[in-house]
C-alpha cells in the first residue's frame, strides 16, 4: 500500500471521509440552490454553513434575523434527535428565524474559532453576536422555551419584525407562544468551557460576548491573515500558509483556528518530505523509536487514518522511557493541535495519554 504523497491542500490533515461525506452533501445542497429561484443563494428557513460562507450566512444575515447554530456531525447520536426538532421549529417559525446547521467535521476552522468541546451545541447569533448557547439533546418544550428568551433578546437589540411584546415575529417562536419568565422550564446554561460565556452586563438574557468577537469567527474570517493562509494554500504555497497564520499568532497569541492551521500545514510539510514506504518500514522494524514513530503517525493521520496514528505514538508512549517517552508524548501532543479542540478521537486519546503518564 503506498498511500498517496500530495498533501498540497489544509484538509490533507483532516479525516478525508468526513470531508468527503460533507464535499458530496454541499453538492447537493449546491444543485437543489441552482434549482431553486436563485442560483447559490441561501434560501428557505435551514441553511447548511461553511467556513467559507459564515460570515454572510450567519453574521450579515444576523443583523436583520436571528441565526441559530446547530452545531452536529453524522457520527453524533444526540445530534439525530435533536437536529429534527430545530428543522421543525424553523420551519414551522417561517422566517422568524433562521437555522443555519454547521457540520464540524466539514469545517475544522470554524469549529476550532467557536471553540467547541461537545456536540450538539447549539449557538444563538444576534446583531452579529453571540448571546446564548446551550449543550445536548434537550425536550423540544425547553427549546421552544429558549427560542422564546432568543426573540425577547432580538426585539431589545432592535431587529426588525420582532413582535415588541412577545419577542416574536408576530408573537411565534418556533410555531409556538411563549411565555419567557418566572417558573418556566429551567434556562439552559453556557455552553460548558469554551462556549458563549456568562451573562454579561445585560444580566441574564442579555447579550452575552462570545466567540463573534476578538479571536472568535467573526474576526477570524474577517482577518487578513487568514484570507492570506488560505490564498498561499491554494496556490500550494506551505511555506506562505505558514508564515500567515505565525503572523495571526504573533497578534492573538494562542488563536485556536490559527493554532490548529499552523498544526496542519506542519504536519503537510512534514509528510511531503517522507518517502512513505520506507518511513513505515522503518516505524515496522524500530518499534521502540520515537522518531520513527512519529514520522508514520504523521502518514495515518495526514491520509484519514487518525485513530491509528494516535494510538501508534500511545504505544511508543507505553513502550518507553525518560527522554524517548517524552518525545513520543510531544509529538502526539503536537498532531493533537492540528483539530478542533472538541474532536472526539483527541479527547479519547488525551484520556489515554493521561493515564499512561499519571
Amino acid at each position: 500500500m503506498q498511500p498517496s504523497r500530495d498533501f498540497s491542500s489544509l484538509h490533507g490533515a483532516v479525516d478525508l471521509g468526513a470531508l468527503q461525506a460533507a464535499a458530496q452533501r454541499r453538492e447537493r445542497a449546491a444543485k437543489a440552490a441552482v434549482s431553486g429561484d436563485q442560483a447559490g443563494a441561501p434560501s428557505g428557513n435551514v441553511i447548511d454553513v461553511t467556513d467559507e460562507t459564515f460570515n454572510a450566512d450567519v453574521v450579515d444575515r444576523s443583523r436583520s434575523v436571528p441565526v441559530i447554530l446547530d452545531l452536529w456531525a453524522e457520527w453524533c447520536g444526540p445530534c439525530k434527535q435533536l437536529s429534527p426538532v430545530l428543522e421543525k421549529l424553523a420551519d414551522e417559525a417561517d422566517g422568524a428565524w433562521v437555522l443555519a446547521k454547521v457540520d464540524v467535521d466539514a469545517n475544522p476552522q470554524l469549529s476550532a474559532a467557536l471553540q467547541v468541546q461537545s456536540i450538539p451545541m447549539v449557538v444563538a447569533v444576534v446583531a452579529g453576536q453571540v448571546v446564548d448557547g446551550f449543550l445536548g439533546a434537550l425536550p423540544e418544550a425547553n427549546v421552544v422555551e429558549w427560542l422564546g428568551q432568543i426573540m425577547q433578546i432580538a426585539q431589545r437589540l432592535g431587529l426588525p419584525g420582532q413582535d415588541p411584546v412577545t419577542g416574536g415575529a408576530d408573537g411565534q417562536a418556533g410555531g409556538a407562544q411563549v411565555q419567557a419568565g418566572p417558573g418556566g422550564p429551567p434556562r439552559p446554561g453556557p455552553a460548558g468551557p469554551g462556549g458563549p460565556p456568562g451573562p454579561g452586563p445585560g444580566g441574564p438574557g442579555g447579550p452575552r460576548p462570545g466567540p463573534m468577537g476578538p479571536g472568535g469567527p467573526g474576526d477570524m474570517f474577517g482577518d487578513p491573515g487568514f484570507a492570506e493562509a488560505q490564498q498561499a494554500m491554494e496556490r500550494g504555497d506551505l511555506d506562505g500558509a505558514a508564515a500567515a497564520f505565525e503572523k495571526v499568532l504573533g497578534a492573538q497569541p494562542g488563536h485556536p483556528a490559527a493554532t490548529m492551521g499552523l498544526a496542519q500545514v506542519d504536519l503537510i510539510r512534514r509528510v511531503n518530505s517522507y518517502d512513505q514506504a520506507k518511513t513505515l518500514r522503518d516505524a515496522e522494524d524500530n518499534p521502540d523509536d520515537p522518531e520513527a514513530q512519529g514520522r508514520a503517525a504523521d502518514i495515518e493521520v495526514a491520509t484519514g487514518r487518525i485513530d491509528i496514528g494516535f494510538s501508534r505514538l500511545l504505544d511508543a508512549v507505553r513502550r518507553t522511557s525518560g527522554e524517548e517517552r517524552n518525545q513520543a508524548r510531544l509529538r502526539l501532543i503536537g498532531l493533537f493541535e492540528a483539530f478542533p479542540p472538541g474532536d472526539p478521537r483527541v479527547a479519547k486519546a488525551r484520556a489515554t495519554l493521561s493515564s499512561l503518564l499519571f
